[in-house]
């Protein structure tokens, strides 16, 4: 109601775009909330952190390691490497992190991992709308992350484990959200 919170800070060049939109709604930013750690989910990160001190940013209790380039895989988790874009130079770090089940504001935190090991949907609980991260894939089709679309294959190519993500598929299609 009275601020806005960023999902993702997506590519560097995208900065200004964001800053814009945020003076056009006339609110504060106070929280940047990240689905997971990918370059093209973090690249305005440290230029909005820089230009907004202020602004907490929240990450995955999982997630959080991989900000800091850690790709070790915990105990128990499937024994494949994490890949995609893992940012190596990102100097901001989470401020809080959060697990399944968190509130963030109006965000319910649904964990979704396969795309990452920490990956995770926000459910907004006003609206029931899901922002699922890339734990789906809409362009050239729609697809769980883990497979290939060939118009578009990135996604797939940067999933960590595929089985794990068509499991988070189906649990986040099972809260039968009113906006993907």
């Amino acid at each position: 109601e009275d601020s806005v919170t960023l999902i993702d800070a997506a590519l560097p060049y995208s900065v200004k775009g964001i800053l814009r939109t945020v003076e056009k709604i006339g609110k504060p930013l106070t929280r940047i909330v990240l689905t997971h750690v990918h370059d093209d989910h973090v690249g305005a990160l440290d230029a909005l952190k820089a230009q907004l001190p202020d602004v907490k940013v929240y990450v995955s209790a999982r997630d959080a390691r991989l900000m800091e380039g850690d790709v070790s895989l915990d105990p128990g988790e499937p024994n494949s490497p994490i890949r995609g874009g893992v940012p190596k130079k990102l100097a901001t770090r989470a401020d809080v992190t959060f697990t399944d089940g968190d509130r963030i504001g109006s965000l319910l935190a649904v964990a979704a991992p396969g795309h990452t090991p920490g990956s995770f949907a926000l459910l907004d609980t006003r609206s029931g709308a899901l922002i699922a991260g890339d734990a789906f894939q809409t362009r050239a089709g729609i697809a769980v992350s883990g497979i290939v679309r060939p118009l578009f294959p990135f996604p797939a190519l940067a999933t960590w484990h595929k089985e794990t993500a068509l499991a988070s598929a189906r649990k986040l299609a099972s809260l039968n959200p009113t906006l993907l």
